[in-house]
């Protein structure tokens, strides 16, 4: 079965969007949370899988990965930036089997995801992306509150009016 796999250069992309960087410019840690958010409700409407790559080139220690709302999200190893890391993830995704697209808008990453026969989206155009999926989603609820509930059992016009009065009190 073919996968499509999204890799997100995470700060890169909260660089890139006003909403984020604003964000980031108050609390880093609230800016990531957003943005994982947001890649949630994308991996939840598309079914891909989403991973997001944080660097953390100048915190020490080994790199950590976890499940943050069904994404994955993968802070570097100590000394490894964020593109050596999605670089690798490519390498190893990359198969009949899995379309790989890494979203970053930097430019010498993406000739890189190119040579290795991943897509790339830039931030921009995943930006795009996400909005589209969520007026989607808002079109739908609204269609769907305003139908009226099916009746699981089909019954006359005279039967459904006496069940009404009962359900009202007006025997």
């Amino acid at each position: 079965m073919m996968m499509d796999v999204l890799v997100v250069d995470g700060y890169n992309v909260i660089g890139a969007w006003e909403e984020l960087n604003r964000l980031k410019l108050k609390d880093m840690g609230q800016a990531r949370n957003r943005l994982i958010e947001l890649l949630a409700e994308y991996k939840a409407f598309t079914g891909n899988r989403v991973i997001v790559v944080f660097d953390a080139l100048y915190v020490r220690g080994v790199e950590s990965r976890k499940s943050e709302s069904n994404v994955e999200v993968i802070y570097t190893k100590e000394n490894e930036t964020a593109d050596e890391c999605i670089e690798r993830l490519v390498k190893s995704l990359k198969n009949v089997k899995n379309q790989v697209y890494v979203a970053t808008s930097d430019y010498l990453e993406q000739r890189t995801i190119f040579s290795r026969g991943a897509l790339r989206i830039s931030a921009r155009e995943l930006l795009v992306e996400i909005n589209s999926i969520e007026s989607t989603i808002n079109d739908q609820l609204k269609r769907r509150s305003n139908e009226k509930p099916k009746i699981k059992i089909p019954m006359k016009g005279s039967v459904l009016e006496k069940f009404e009065k009962w359900r009202r009190g007006n025997v």
